[in-house]
């Protein structure tokens, strides 16, 4: 198959629509589905009847604004979400109105407005097909370029070409790490002929976060678009998604994708007629925080428990079953299909020096705007708070703002103009992680934050390694007991003691890391641990 076969493709779907002049789009993630859009996606389809046959209601994946959920969105058939007039806080009851609205006057008491900065201010790449596309619908995906850029690749690059965009892109791992997407995939690529495998870590554990659930459950396609050009750089002919239980509608539409895909030939023994194969499986964690580790998710696809191993060998030289193996996480995978269609330098002219491209964050927490956001790499904290997350709701103050999860820390108010991207977190302690961002105004106490994330990472261990099965018990223990006011200084002096040993003795990242959100909430709210004291 070539480019211009599969545009032929493309035309012909999107012909199939030709005689819709405006869609009306339910979001059908589980944030929205969570606050009734099935009902509203019923109502919707038995108010537009026909429609006069220029009128078509489906269900399309996340359009970000969580908070305001469902969300509906009416538009003209290839408009985007900034060019749609979207509904907030839908009932079934509205659907009427909302199909008179069609082609008449917008329905203003739901109205959402499209030109605030919440919307306005993103960059969406990833998150590009999110809230336009039905996520079930494989031609939907054809239709707006979908598998372009694996035929591209397959028929017009070499796996070194391939490898070259991808470097020059500058894209790095999204999955909190930040390691260079290109320098992992030529390391795999150099090794010897062979079995080799590609997996998509979608274990998605911080407290949170729901960045990559909302990714799978909107475009699944685009997932497996990029795990199949990465198999095709590196030599892999197999793949596994690891995707926790727990996200059974991402699951049914990964399934739905994969099986379609396949049957379309994108998948299987020749992959788009030519002699490239690959193949991919499901395969379900069960909630173990310490899975998104990379050798102990290896060790759960293996049928082994789930406990991380000591590194060297990399997975890049010995992972999978003693194989060659690759690993990224969902956004990064989803970051390449843009990269081969429009090339490595556009993508590494977005963002920073150091940190290319944009990113997704889940704001959560003590923030308006509750939802999923895509922004270039370096935009200020304060902005994406203040400006895009809608400030601090009930007129509180804000207090501080947790990156990264269980991994990550606390940033307090003094720092909010920092660029957000790898290298400026890490000065202020804390790190990018997957990209949950968790806000807190100025009624939550910091010691309290610190023993949530310690209990976390404590009940999460694994228990392999001393140092974060004791560790973590042990910071527990003492946060537990400053909170109650019966702690001393010298419980305090043991603390930070114990974060020293536990981050660098602790065999994975879990127990590398869990000491982050104590050591940043001592570095920025001391005080507050001080005032806690029983003795001070």
């Amino acid at each position: 198959m070539h480019l211009e076969d599969l545009a032929e493709k493309a035309a012909e779907y999107r012909a199939e629509e030709a005689h819709v002049e405006h869609e009306v789009r339910v979001c059908v993630a589980a944030s929205c589905q969570s606050s009734g859009s099935l009902p509203v996606l019923e109502a919707l389809t038995k108010a537009c009847g026909d429609g006069g046959g220029t009128c078509k209601v489906k269900g399309v994946g996340c359009m970000g604004l969580c908070s305001a959920g469902p969300l509906v969105a009416v538009a003209k058939r290839d408009s985007d979400l900034a060019d749609s007039l979207v509904y907030r806080d839908v009932t079934a009851a509205d659907a009427p109105e909302i199909m008179a609205s069609v082609r008449g006057a917008p329905v203003e008491r739901l109205r959402c407005p499209t030109d605030q900065p919440f919307f306005a201010r993103q960059q969406r790449i990833v998150l590009e097909n999110s809230g336009i596309i039905d996520p079930d619908s494989f031609k939907g995906y054809v239709a707006v370029g979908g598998y372009a850029a694996l035929v591209q690749a397959l028929s017009e690059m070499t796996p070194g070409d391939v490898l070259r965009e991808i470097t020059t892109s500058g894209l790095r791992g999204r999955g909190g790490g930040g390691y260079p997407t290109g320098l992992k995939w030529s390391t795999i690529a150099k090794m010897p002929a062979g079995q080799k495998y590609v997996i998509c870590n979608a274990d998605e554990g911080d407290p949170g976060a729901f960045m990559d659930r909302a990714v799978l459950e909107s475009d699944p396609h685009r997932i497996l678009e990029g795990m199949a050009i990465a198999a095709y750089a590196v030599g892999a002919n197999k793949g596994y998604v690891y995707v926790r239980a727990e996200y059974p509608l991402a699951v049914e539409r990964l399934q739905t994708a994969i099986r379609k895909a396949k049957r379309a030939g994108f998948l299987g023994s020749k992959v788009a007629d030519t002699q490239f194969a690959f193949e991919i499986e499901i395969r379900l964690g069960a909630g173990a925080f310490v899975c998104g580790e990379e050798t102990a998710l290896m060790a759960s696809i293996e049928g082994l428990r789930g406990q991380p191993r000591p590194r060297p060998p990399y997975p890049a030289e010995s992972g999978l079953w003693g194989c060659p193996t690759l690993i990224n996480n969902v956004e990064t995978f989803a970051n390449i299909a843009p990269i081969i269609r429009e090339g490595g330098d556009w993508f590494a002219s977005i963002g920073t020096e150091r940190s290319k491209g944009t990113k997704v964050f889940a704001l959560a927490g003590k923030i308006e705007n509750t939802g999923l956001i895509e922004v270039p790499m370096g935009t200020k904290l304060r902005d994406i708070i203040e400006v895009i997350g809608g400030g601090i709701p009930d007129g509180r103050a804000f207090k501080a703002v947790q990156t990264g999860g269980p991994s990550g820390g606390c940033i307090p108010e003094a720092h909010l103009d920092i660029p957000v991207d790898y290298d400026s977190l890490k000065t202020l302690g804390t790190m990018m992680g997957s990209g949950g961002m968790i806000v807190m105004d100025d009624s939550s106490c910091m010691v309290d934050v610190a023993r949530y994330f310690m209990e976390f990472c404590m009940t999460e261990s694994c228990g392999k390694c001393i140092p974060c099965r004791a560790g973590t018990q042990q910071m527990h223990g003492l946060l537990d007991k400053i909170t109650r006011s019966q702690g001393t200084q010298a419980d305090l002096t043991l603390l930070e003691e114990l974060c020293e040993v536990v981050q660098a003795t602790s065999l994975c990242g879990l127990g590398q890391t869990a000491p982050n959100p104590v050591l940043s909430t001592l570095r920025y709210f001391r005080d507050e641990y001080e005032q806690k004291l029983g003795d001070g």
